[in-house]
C-alpha cells in the first residue's frame, strides 16, 4: 500500500464510489464531447481535490461505517468538474501542449473546442448542485470560482511590472489557488450538516493548505524534486514572481536587485539568464525562507483541527497535508 492508499483508507469506499458518480457526471450524447470527457477520465491524476471533500465530510460525521451521503458526492463532483475546468481554461491561456505528461485538449482538438468543453464542465457542475438543491454547496464553489478568476488577473496585471511584493503574492495565491482548496474542505464539511463555524474552521485549514501547496509547486519549479510534464525554471520563463524570488530580490543590494528584474524581464527567454536567476534564488535565502512559510502554514493549518477528536480520519487528513509539501512533482 503506497502512501496515498493510506491516506485514502477511512474514504476508500467513497473514492471507489465516487469514481462511478463521476463518471455518470461526465457523460453526454454528443460524440466529440463525449470522446473527450472520456479522455479526461482516463487521465486524471490522484484527484487529491475529492480526497480533501470526502475526509471533511468523514471529519463531522459520526456515521463512520456507513457510505456518505449524495450531497457528499455531489460537493466532491462539483470540485472536480471546477478544477478540471480551470486545467482545460488554463492550457488554452499557456498554449501549453502538454497536461501530467499527456497531450493537452486544445493541443488535441484546438483552442475553440477546449474552451467549451471548459465551459461545458463548468456548467455540468453548477446544474448538479441546481438539480440537487445544494445551494450552499454551490455558493461555496462560486465564490472559489470568483477568486481563483481574480488572483489570474491580478497575477498579470502585476507581471507586467514585476512590482509584486510578498503581501501581494499571498493575496494572489490565496485567490489563485488556496481558494479551491478552501472549497474542497468546507463543501465536505457543510455536505454533512456541520454548523457554519466548522465550516468556516475547515475553509480556512484549506486555505492555509492551499498556500503551503503553491509554495510547494515554487520550490518544485527551483528544482526542488522531480516535476512531470514541467521544466525546472518555467516560472522565470514565463516571469512569474514566486515566493523564493521575491525574498530574493528583498535581501538583494539594489544593483543586484536591478540587474535580476532585468534579467526576468527582458531576458526570461535565454537560457543562460534563467540559469544566472536560479543560481541566485538557490545559492541565497530565498528557498530556506521559502520552506520555512510553508512548514509555517503547515502548522497553523494542523492546529485547526486541534479539538476535534482524534481517529483515522483525522490522521489521514494531516498526512495529506504532509504529503502535498512533502510530495516530489
Amino acid at each position: 500500500m503506497n502512501r496515498i492508499q493510506q491516506i485514502q483508507a477511512p474514504v476508500a469506499k467513497d473514492m471507489t464510489e465516487f469514481q462511478g458518480h463521476f463518471k455518470s457526471a461526465m457523460r453526454t450524447d454528443v460524440a466529440l464531447l463525449d470522446t473527450i470527457m472520456r479522455y479526461i477520465i482516463r487521465r486524471k491524476g490522484k484527484q487529491m481535490r475529492p480526497l480533501f471533500v470526502f475526509l471533511c465530510a468523514r471529519l463531522h460525521t459520526e456515521q463512520s461505517e456507513k457510505p456518505l451521503g449524495q450531497r457528499a458526492h455531489v460537493a466532491a463532483a462539483l470540485i472536480e468538474l471546477l478544477h478540471t475546468a480551470t486545467l482545460v481554461h488554463d492550457d488554452v491561456v499557456d498554449e501549453s501542449p502538454m497536461r501530467r505528461g499527456f497531450f493537452s485538449i486544445q493541443a488535441l482538438w484546438k483552442k475553440k473546442v477546449a474552451v467549451l468543453v471548459g465551459d461545458y464542465l463548468l456548467s455540468r457542475g453548477l446544474l448538479m448542485a441546481v438539480e440537487q438543491e445544494a445551494f450552499d454547496l454551490l455558493k461555496i464553489t462560486s465564490e472559489a470560482v470568483r477568486q481563483m478568476s481574480e488572483g489570474e488577473l491580478l497575477q498579470i496585471e502585476k507581471a507586467r511590472r514585476l512590482d509584486i511584493t510578498e503581501e501581494v503574492y499571498f493575496d494572489i495565491i490565496r485567490r489563485k489557488t488556496a481558494s479551491l482548496i478552501a472549497a474542497c474542505c468546507a463543501c465536505g464539511t457543510a455536505s454533512v450538516g456541520a454548523d457554519s463555524h466548522a465550516v468556516e474552521r475547515m475553509r480556512t485549514f484549506g486555505e492555509m493548505v492551499g498556500l503551503a501547496f503553491q509554495i510547494k509547486d515554487d520550490l518544485l519549479d527551483l528544482g526542488d524534486g522531480d516535476r512531470t510534464g514541467k521544466p525546472t525554471g518555467g516560472d522565470i520563463r514565463e516571469r512569474k514572481m514566486t515566493l523564493p524570488l521575491i525574498h530574493t530580490l528583498d535581501q538583494a543590494s539594489k544593483k543586484e536587485k536591478r540587474r535580476l528584474i532585468r534579467l526576468v524581464k527582458h531576458h526570461h527567454n535565454q537560457p543562460e539568464a534563467v540559469a544566472e536567476v536560479m543560481r541566485c534564488i538557490i545559492e541565497g535565502p530565498g528557498m530556506s525562507y521559502a520552506r520555512d512559510r510553508m512548514k509555517s502554514l503547515r502548522d497553523e493549518a494542523v492546529k485547526l483541527l486541534e479539538g476535534i477528536p482524534n481517529h483515522a480520519t483525522k490522521e489521514a487528513l494531516i498526512n495529506l497535508v504532509d504529503y502535498t509539501i512533502e510530495r516530489k512533482k
